[in-house]
């Protein structure tokens, strides 16, 4: 395993100054900041600077996060949580082309990184986060033009600062009675294949593994204070626990049942795990250039991490949670499509429709038809939009040259737009 010393803070700063694309335009740190913030404002630049070029799975980027880690899990006083070692090495076949045929491609070696806080208990609880990015972008940027870093501050720069952030004050917490597994999964972002053989070697039996709570894309709570949490459908102790958390935490919660999803609790759910994913909502940034770490918000991200301590202590004692199978409406339904609208959907919206988080096609339906950011669509053609759901079947029954009407709620208007695909 290769050994390098985390760079002193102080060092840190000035190579995050030098390489960040965006740091003439970062927000300014406040002269006197709470330990924690400051840890969080590090961890999230260190990790989302150009100098590690976007730690995508396999590379000397990546590598150089795996290291930053390690050091920094050393630093909270944790164990190594295989044995005496603290990655996880995998191999993945890497390939630009995501349609190549299968064995096509270049072997790599992900790593994955596991800490162990060790309180005697028979149970263990697994808090987890990806730490790979997209690189240069490849097939899965949302700016497949451009081959710029995708530096990935909320995607995930932002769990994996959350995730040390929740180990640091689970060490410190007396009311934490399972020991607890840290992991920050690489592979994610080609398949979940980090979390996928971390279920398949896992350091402890399955049968003594609680549940599991993932954190990926946490760094934009802002004023709304809505955090969306997935998979609470997979045990019904979840519910009492989350509202605990959230009346300690003063955060709104947007819940979703299914244990399926795109991230690393669906490889824990698919073993029978219990499994939640907290997450803070798309925006125009995901997967592009853009996902700097000056555009993370930094108090609420230590909120986050709060709500995720809150909701381990609400989990109490050190018995078995159990575990349900959810309705998992995302995979009966159809999550690619002939069409697409040019949208982000907003994904921590309650209400009824479907709304727009940000037009990302400049030229692509939505854009054409003068739909924009903020705008509810409540009907597609002749089905009624309730949710992300049934919009997701509405375009299902759509192809590449179909014409339909658009109904959508802006403000207290309803308007109709004409949608050529």
């Amino acid at each position: 395993m290769l050994r390098l010393a985390r760079p002193p803070i102080a060092l840190m700063l000035l190579l995050l100054g030098a390489c960040s694309a965006d740091a003439g335009r970062a927000q300014p740190a406040p002269s006197v900041a709470p330990p924690a913030l400051h840890d969080l404002r590090v961890d999230v630049g260190y990790l989302s600077a150009d100098l590690l070029r976007g730690r995508e799975t396999g590379t000397k980027g990546a590598r150089l996060a795996a290291q930053h880690l390690v050091q920094r899990f050393r630093e909270l006083g944790l164990a190594p949580g295989l044995d005496s070692t603290w990655t996880q090495p995998f191999d993945v076949t890497y390939s630009p082309n995501p349609h190549a045929p299968s064995g096509h491609g270049t072997p790599r070696t992900g790593r994955n990184v596991v800490a162990h806080l060790d309180r005697g208990a028979g149970r263990t609880v697994v808090i987890g986060a990806h730490y790979d990015g997209l690189g240069y972008g490849g097939p899965g940027s949302r700016s497949p033009g451009d081959s710029l870093i995708h530096n990935g501050a909320d995607d995930n720069a932002s769990g994996v600062a959350a995730l040390l952030e929740v180990a640091h004050q689970l060490k410190n917490s007396d009311a934490l009675s399972s020991n607890v597994l840290f992991v920050a999964f690489s592979g994610e972002e080609l398949g979940l294949y980090g979390s996928k053989h971390f279920v398949d070697a896992m350091p402890v039996p399955p049968d003594q593994v609680r549940y599991m709570i993932n954190l990926d894309m946490v760094g934009r709570l802002g004023d709304s204070r809505r955090l969306v949490v997935s998979g609470t459908g997979t045990s019904p102790a979840w519910a009492p626990a989350l509202d605990a958390a959230a009346e300690a935490t003063s955060i709104t919660l947007a819940e979703d049942p299914s244990g399926l999803g795109a991230s690393d609790h669906t490889s824990f759910y698919l073993d029978d795990i219990p499994a939640v994913h907290l997450f803070t909502g798309a925006h125009d940034h995901y997967h592009t250039p853009g996902d700097d770490s000056h555009r993370i918000d930094y108090d609420g991200l230590h909120d986050v991490a709060t709500f995720a301590v809150r909701l381990v202590e609400a989990l109490g004692d050190d018995g078995d949670l159990p575990f349900t199978e959810t309705d998992n409406e995302p995979q009966g339904r159809r999550t690619s499509f002939d069409v697409t609208l040019g949208v982000m959907p907003d994904y921590t919206f309650d209400g009824t429709g479907m709304r727009i988080d940000a037009v990302t096609e400049d030229d692509g339906p939505a854009a054409r038809a003068g739909l924009r950011a903020g705008d509810v669509v409540v009907r597609v053609g002749d089905v009624t939009v309730d949710d992300i759901y049934a919009y997701m079947d509405a375009l299902g029954e759509l192809a590449p040259g179909d014409a339909t009407t658009v109904v959508v709620k802006r403000g207290d208007q309803t308007l109709k737009a004409e949608v050529q695909f």
